[in-house]
């Protein structure tokens, strides 16, 4: 008889085997109707797992966090019983639950059009309706293949036998006739998927993502615990619509991209202030913290990316050219050329920690169908830095980078930051006795700063463990940004020492480290954080002084020359236009503050101040206006 352990330590000694829904029942008849799946031992498993030995049980209801991916995963089954239902001959392949959703890929002549997106979800709402008992059948594969093929589901013969190997069994899944090859977990019926899903879009993909095989079509849908989920849900795709950089970097005249130059960015002149306002508040951050600031080539030779690892490890994702018989690498980071810096001169202990920075400008060759905007790029600008210490200096550079970088994500309006732990990936360099002292290290920094942090075993640098951070924007989307990595390796891969207290050679360890990671990409957060309404610190445009007529030209050339004069970026407008149509223009270009001037300001020495929502601020004086806008700059008022 198998003894079950409860989440809540509780232990129930039950007659077996049992199912999981069973053992809910057990515990109440509330729990049981509510229960959707278990977990054993961690594991997912449907309600109808049978549980024959001790273990720890937990009963998965739809508010738990594993409820979303089951139904997301019932929900591609639905669909693709309501395709095969509606479009008989179509040969359904393979279809995953994903963030926020999921697919299912189909094999069909004709394509599918937007009413047929509606057809095959009112369909999926019936077989909702029926309500239909799922179950998990266990075939022989060869009569797995039999049956498969005699229904002319080629592609589902070629995944049992490319997938699962001969003698093996092959997992099945049936709700009412319909049914597929599936590892599973399922909910017991069709009917506990709900209504709160929604197909979105259809697009093409190769079979298993290989371009030499056939094009399918993909239906990609959203599932949510209920209505209510999925309108909060679209809702934030359209909020997310509205807010696109790319839209906005063009409607404000920002930046743009072109074919001639694929991933790479043209920054126009309002774009180009905001670049360097970001890299100067960068610069004054980092200055203050004694980094010294460096730059260093953009083409090296392919020897120095042999010697440091990245030859081998990163040499598809490199731009490479030629000159006089020698291969280059157009730098895709900036750690070796770092360390070329710290190895002119001989270093002491005293010299200890040396931190150099960079805005270091890398092209790395993404491929061209996951370039987007600003957020995926093929040349970008790091706000790169790397810190040169003795291990007994580790604590204190970690943490201190922390507070940094906690203090800049305030600044830009960002106070909810993720933190992730990443340990050392299967592909590395180093000892195992290395890798230990590099992950207790920031593991005691972690925990020095009392931070939430969630690890991610296996996914460390190739040359040292990382911490992660990643921000939480408004519409609660997560952002990766910042990085401080721990290297043991690449230092003495590349010869980097210095001269002990004890006048021992010694090699340095290295923080690779940067807090907005790419510029452009960080721009684009922002753009979209704030719908292009940027902070009046940020604003590449603070204000915009407008005449009525043009009796008053002359007093807004003085009080332009006067707001420049004290630092703001400021533009007059004395375009022959209706006033009305000039707030208009500059309201919808995001501009913080509209100065208005007519005859009674210009005899007043006042300015009529609105800003961008349409709020009439009053009449200041020039003075009162600069100790207005002086103090929001200096606040970084969000």
């Amino acid at each position: 008889m198998p003894r079950i352990t409860l989440p809540d330590g509780s232990r129930k000694q039950l007659d077996g085997p049992i199912s999981v829904q069973e053992v809910a029942l057990a515990i109440g008849p509330g729990l049981a109707k509510a229960a959707l799946a278990g977990r054993v031992d961690g594991v997912l498993v449907d309600t109808t797992f049978l549980i024959d030995r001790d273990a720890a049980v937990a009963i998965v209801t739809v508010r738990d966090e594993a409820a979303l991916e089951l139904l997301r995963h019932d929900a591609a089954h639905v669909m693709a019983q309501a395709v095969q239902e509606l479009y008989p001959g179509t040969q359904v392949t393979i279809g995953p639950a994903i963030k926020d959703g999921f697919y299912y890929d189909f094999a069909r002549d004709a394509p599918f059009t937007p009413d047929d997106l509606t057809r095959i979800e009112q369909r999926m709402g019936e077989i909702v309706a029926r309500d239909l008992p799922i179950r998990h059948e266990v075939w022989d594969r060869d009569e797995a293949i039999r049956v498969f093929g005699e229904l002319g589901e080629q592609y589902k013969v070629e995944i049992i036998r490319d997938l699962i190997p001969e003698g093996e069994a092959v997992s099945v899944y049936r709700q009412g006739d319909w049914f597929d090859v599936c590892r599973g977990p399922h909910l017991p019926s069709t009917g506990r998927l709900g209504n709160g899903f929604k197909l979105m879009k259809v697009a093409g993909a190769y079979w298993r993502g290989d371009s030499r095989n056939r094009m399918l079509q993909r239906i990609y849908g959203t599932a949510w615990r209920d209505r209510k989920e999925l309108k909060a849900y679209l809702h934030r795709l359209a909020e997310a619509e509205k807010r696109d950089h790319r839209k906005l970097g063009k409607a404000l005249d920002l930046f743009h991209s072109q074919d001639e130059a694929p991933g790479m960015v043209f920054w126009h002149p309002k774009g180009r202030t905001l670049y360097l306002i970001l890299e100067q508040y960068i610069r004054d951050q980092l200055r203050a913290r004694g980094y010294q600031e460096v730059h260093t080539p953009l083409v090296i030779d392919r020897s120095l990316w042999e010697r440091s690892g990245h030859w081998d490890k990163f040499r598809k994702d490199m731009f490479v050219t030629e000159s006089e018989d020698r291969v280059f690498a157009i730098k895709p980071m900036n750690c070796p050329a770092h360390i070329q810096i710290y190895n002119q001169g001989l270093k002491s202990y005293r010299d200890l920690p040396l931190r150099l920075a960079e805005f270091g400008s890398c092209h790395r060759n993404e491929p061209s169908g996951t370039l987007h905007g600003l957020m995926r790029v093929r040349n970008f600008v790091q706000d790169d830095a790397h810190i040169f210490c003795t291990e007994g200096q580790i604590l204190a550079e970690v943490s201190d980078f922390i507070d940094l970088l906690f203090e800049v994500y305030r600044d830009f309006g960002f106070d909810e930051v993720l933190v992730k732990f990443s340990t050392r990936p299967q592909l590395r360099v180093g000892s195992d006795a290395v890798w230990d002292r590099a992950e207790r290290s920031l593991r005691d920094a972690l925990e020095q700063k009392d931070l939430d942090w969630e690890l991610q075993p296996g996914e460390g640098a190739f040359y040292g463990p990382k911490i992660e951070f990643s921000l939480r924007d408004c519409l609660q989307r997560v952002w990766q940004l910042g990085t401080i990595q721990l290297d043991f390796s690449m230092p003495e891969r590349l010869g980097a020492h210095y001269i002990a207290e004890d006048n021992s050679k010694r090699i340095p360890v290295m923080l690779h480290r940067a807090i907005l990671g790419s510029l452009e990409r960080f721009i684009g957060i922002l753009i979209e954080h704030y719908a292009g309404a940027l902070p009046l610190w940020l604003a590449p445009v603070q204000a915009v002084v407008l005449n009525i007529t043009d009796r008053q030209a002359g007093y807004v050339r003085e009080v332009v020359n006067t707001l420049r004069a004290k630092g703001f970026r400021v533009e007059s407008d004395l375009r022959n236009e209706k006033i009305g149509f000039k707030i208009r223009a500059h309201t919808l270009q995001k501009v913080p503050y509209l100065l208005v001037v007519g005859d009674r300001e210009v005899t007043q020495r006042t300015i009529a101040v609105r800003d961008r929502t349409g709020k009439d601020l009053g009449t200041l004086e020039l003075a009162d206006l600069v100790a207005r806008l002086g103090e929001e700059v200096r606040n970084r008022t969000h």
